[in-house]
């Protein structure tokens, strides 16, 4: 049986360890090469960015009977519709948010607590978490967690605001907490607390930054985001 023809000019979509969405062409580019597969695409013009990026990466590094999380995702994020479309069926997405268990097609979505979930060790061979960790996560509950439920040699995939300089939020807030934009530190920072759970950056990290090609109009914020992929070591630390 063939595979289908967007999973291979999917895995051969440049997906490096880390990178910074630098212009809106980028996202352009994300949007129309997921038009021209007929896969869903995101509401948020620059999130198609992050979700293609995963995607590919996941394309690369599993099977469609691998189990997938979407970690604190969204009913409209797209990451999980698309690995669907593509013949994917073992798709769970959890979020804090959601009240109660509901399924549409093969992908449950449930009430779930990042940093700490119902799943048992070793439940995933790929968690995405897109745009979540930079409101309010606890991050060393949720590394740990994260390298708890993920496979040996498993995909942690992490997308988050950011930006080269601290940017002013003037104590606004969302979702309940205050709005934190990730600095090259906070970035640094997050990877060197995920390092002490087994999950090692794939590659380089870029942190270089060309424009503020995100705009949450709301709180009247510019800014961009950064992704960065990590691989739970397939021996433990010792």
């Amino acid at each position: 049986m063939h595979a289908h023809p967007s999973v291979h000019l999917l895995k051969n979509n440049p997906v490096p360890a880390s990178a910074v969405l630098q212009h809106r062409s980028e996202y352009e580019k994300s949007i129309a090469l997921a038009g021209q597969l007929d896969l869903p695409r995101h509401g948020d013009q620059p999130k198609n960015w992050d979700s293609l990026a995963a995607l590919s990466l996941i394309l690369k590094h599993t099977r469609k009977t691998s189990p997938v999380l979407d970690a604190g995702g969204e009913r409209y994020s797209v990451i999980l519709p698309q690995l669907e479309a593509l013949g994917y069926r073992n798709l769970t997405c959890i979020n804090l948010a959601f009240k109660g268990n509901t399924r549409r097609g093969n992908i449950a979505y449930e009430y779930g607590d990042i940093t700490r979930t119902r799943f048992r060790a070793g439940s995933f061979r790929a968690v995405t978490c897109l745009s979540v960790i930079e409101h309010g996560v606890a991050l060393d509950a949720y590394f740990a967690e994260m390298s708890r439920i993920l496979k040996p040699g498993g995909i942690l995939f992490i997308s988050t605001d950011y930006w080269q300089d601290p940017v002013e939020t003037g104590g606004k807030r969302a979702f309940g907490v205050p709005i934190k934009i990730f600095t090259p530190r906070d970035v640094a920072g997050a990877i060197a607390q995920a390092a002490r759970y087994g999950l090692e950056l794939t590659g380089p990290l870029q942190t270089d930054c060309a424009e503020k090609v995100v705009e949450w109009k709301p709180y009247g914020l510019n800014y961009t985001f950064i992704y960065f992929a990590l691989r739970k070591a397939k021996q433990p630390a010792r």
